[in-house]
């Protein structure tokens, strides 16, 4: 998939005096014409940014958007209406892709977050328009992630977090092929410690995922991947933010209390080794970092990755989701080698899986 052509392979002779149909990720997930979700309050800002004075559509496709089209000046810019107000665009409709098309001669998708569904706007309309390439972000993306993932620098440390072991499975097993440190965090871990037999208190656990936590343990061992679960936790008596806490072994979480974030040995242990790294992939916080009582361990993540990045070049890719928003809260996005824009998008990449988004663009 990072054998795709970009847009910066295209010329004067592919652009001049033609219609560019450009998939960008400004949508929001509207159930049918939703107003709140009409893209009109974006033609200021994008207008400010583009330094033109952009054109809205009332619609994506028919009558007035070609008349629009159509009358577009050199470096003119139209924005249409969002596509999902169409059940079609969801449903890769082809006569709603090609009209979609119609207006235009070729094709840029900059829309990472949605390459891992096949739409009418990100697949569909590849059918009609040629050349088919990848924006600029979209590029970044796949170098990154299927960059990092294909051919990384080592040592190579993933950390894995979130709450759930259920939603990480293909992300970790894909992982364990790849990888020296696998260091998990959040609150997927008390289904590992159960399955090792300690007591988690009211943590969350997922029973039927405990066979699975093991052999993940032992899939690690035998593939040579150092396999980091914190050593020590943080215990609250309540799920809130203003919940009493203490810090207990791993081995000791009390009866009826519950592991809220990694402690401070844990992140010691996490640092020490990311210290050997040379390329890194977060995804999933560490702790409820959105209580600020429980986001220390997320945080020290965020700051020991920026650190990294600044000061030993290493790679730092943050693959979406939770983990974006934990690094924009603690004011560091700007210090990570790539942050990932698209949470389901970078979670299947990062599985292995083919995005049809990207699968449907141009051979490089």
């Amino acid at each position: 998939m990072a054998t795709k052509r970009s847009v910066g392979t295209l010329g004067e002779a592919d652009l001049k005096g033609k219609k560019v149909f450009v998939r960008a990720d400004l949508n929001g997930r509207p159930k049918g014409v939703t107003p709140k979700y009409s893209l009109k309050p974006l033609v200021p800002r994008l207008s400010e940014l583009l330094g033109v004075d952009v054109v809205m559509a009332n619609d994506c496709i028919g009558e007035e958007v070609e008349k629009l089209a159509a009358a577009l000046p050199e470096g003119g810019v139209l924005l249409l209406e969002n596509v999902r107000f169409y059940k079609e665009e969801e449903k890769n409709d082809p006569d709603f892709a090609k009209k979609l098309a119609s207006v235009a001669d070729l094709y840029v998708n900059d829309a990472f977050g949605t390459a891992h569904r096949a739409h009418a706007s990100t697949e569909g309309v590849t059918k009609f328009l040629k050349p088919a390439v990848a924006g600029f972000l979209m590029q970044k993306e796949l170098d990154y992630l299927v960059g990092a993932v294909a051919n990384p620098k080592k040592p190579f440390a993933a950390i894995v977090g979130g709450s759930k072991v259920s939603t990480k499975i293909g992300v970790i097993e894909s992982l364990l092929a790849k990888v020296d440190i696998l260091i998990l965090g959040g609150g997927m871990i008390y289904t590992f410690y159960k399955a090792q037999g300690y007591a988690v208190g009211k943590s969350l656990v997922e029973e039927d995922k405990l066979e699975l936590a093991t052999s993940l343990i032992e899939k690690a061992k035998a593939k040579g991947v150092s396999l980091l679960l914190p050593t020590d936790i943080v215990v609250a008596d309540k799920f809130a933010p203003d919940a009493e806490s203490k810090i207990v072994p791993a081995t000791a979480i009390p009866d009826d209390w519950m592991g809220l974030d990694v402690g401070p040995d844990a992140i010691k242990t996490f640092n020490d080794a990311l210290d050997t790294t040379q390329t890194i992939i977060w995804n999933g916080p560490m702790g409820v970092f959105e209580f600020e009582k429980f986001a220390a361990g997320t945080d020290a993540i965020a700051k020991k990755l920026a650190e990294l990045t600044t000061s030993k070049g290493v790679t730092t890719i943050i693959g979406g989701g939770d983990s974006v928003a934990a690094v924009e809260k603690a004011g560091l996005a700007d210090k990570m080698s790539h942050i990932s824009t698209g949470g389901g998008a970078s979670l299947e990449l990062l599985e292995g899986k083919p995005l049809p988004g990207v699968l449907a663009l141009d051979d490089a």
